[in-house]
């Protein structure tokens, strides 16, 4: 067995965001002097450790028999304006996150090169900011045969998203719901992490962190394919301050929303901040708009301040993790196929599915793309169309 650097347990260690006695707890050290003499070179590490530091820093067990610790590929641009506060090992897990995303793209671009479907959408990368807003917006909607009416049409939030969703898959965009990395221990912090988009011309992605509200679910998606048509890959969390970010929350409001309707929602006279969160409710809910996002037009629109916007804002981020708490407390089993289902999306489940039929995707690889063990692979794709 080759020798192993240990420079590269240290910086597995650190990568995943984890402290010395974090580790070995995780490990199942005696303490953290062991863990210190593996990672001073002072003893060896066993095949079964290094395993096991394999599965916890989340790491191929390749990588610790590099020579060297491998630099980080390029995940895209960062949009975000991260809060003062995040939570430890959030870094970490979103790191994490964002390989698996692009280990499974690479897998979908490569098994679309090998059965000679990769054929190039017109649509990636077509716009820049210069070409404004209105413009972009109406190119999206032509592209996706989607319109607000439809939008609106839909009976929940839920409903709403699944046919923005559809639209869009249609188009040739993969959607993922993916908010963790497999459990819910390892659930991302939506203020470190709303969605991002992979901008490639054959196989573009976006995902969306599911932890947020429902309601927001269809904005994001709406941002980040802005971001697919300037073709810019990167993440995005709330509230940014780069005006690309502001031009791209400016595409998704203004694709579920006209302007004029906001006129009315907060009147003239003095009104405080319990009725402008009541009356932002119930229009947002007669759309399935998402609250922050009809709040975020209010101020684009000068409708209300900023002062405003940042105070109804926090009521919002309180009643979405109140939320998010109560439906976690309360939630039943549901099957699990349907779930991974529903967070992979139709169309890539259908994909893969065609994939393996044509054996241009093993049953391992296709594991990778869906994100579960090759032995579920089969009932996850049973009675599902690839029409």
């Amino acid at each position: 067995m080759p020798k192993v650097n240990s420079d590269i347990l240290i910086w597995a260690r650190e990568t995943a965001g984890l402290s010395e006695m974090e580790a070995a707890k995780k490990l199942g050290l005696s303490g953290p002097d062991r863990l210190k003499a593996l990672e001073s070179g002072e003893r060896e590490p066993s095949r079964r450790q290094l395993v096991n530091m394999s599965q916890k820093y989340r790491r191929p067990l390749l990588t610790f028999y590099l020579p060297t610790p491998p630099k980080e590929s390029d995940k895209g641009q960062d949009f975000r304006t991260l809060p003062e506060a995040t939570t430890p090992g959030s870094n970490a897990l979103l790191d994490a996150l964002l390989r698996d995303i692009h280990v499974r793209q690479g897998l979908v671009r490569s098994a679309l090169d090998e059965a000679e479907d990769d054929e190039p959408l017109h649509f990636v990368g077509s716009y820049r900011m210069g070409d404004g807003i209105d413009a972009v917006v109406t190119n999206m909607r032509d592209v996706l045969g989607f319109s607000v009416e439809d939008f609106r049409a839909r009976r929940t939030v839920t409903d709403a998203f699944a046919a923005l969703r559809r639209a869009t898959e249609k188009a040739g965009v993969f959607v993922l719901l993916m908010g963790n990395l497999g459990t819910h221990h390892t659930n991302v912090d939506t203020r470190m992490f709303r969605g991002f988009a992979l901008a490639d011309e054959v196989a573009p992605f976006i995902v969306i962190n599911e932890n947020d509200s429902r309601a927001a679910w269809s904005f994001t998606l709406l941002h980040e394919l802005a971001h697919i048509f300037l073709g810019q890959t990167g993440i995005s969390g709330y509230d940014g301050e780069a005006e690309i970010e502001k031009f791209c929350d400016s595409v998704a409001g203004l694709f579920l929303l006209n302007p004029s309707e906001l006129v009315g929602i907060i009147r003239r006279e003095n009104t405080g901040l319990e009725e402008i969160v009541r009356r932002i409710g119930a229009f947002a809910s007669a759309g399935n708009l998402s609250r922050k996002m009809v709040a975020y037009n209010l101020l684009r629109f000068g409708h209300i301040d900023s002062g405003t916007y940042r105070e109804i804002s926090a009521v919002f981020d309180a009643d979405r993790i109140a939320s998010a708490k109560d439906d976690s407390e309360h939630s039943g089993t549901p099957n699990y196929y349907t779930v991974r289902r529903h967070r992979i999306g139709p169309e890539l489940v259908a994909f893969v599915k065609r994939m393996v039929a044509d054996g241009t995707l093993s049953t391992t690889k296709a594991g990778q793309v869906l994100g579960v063990k090759a032995t579920a692979v089969n009932r996850l794709i049973d009675n599902v169309s690839t029409a």
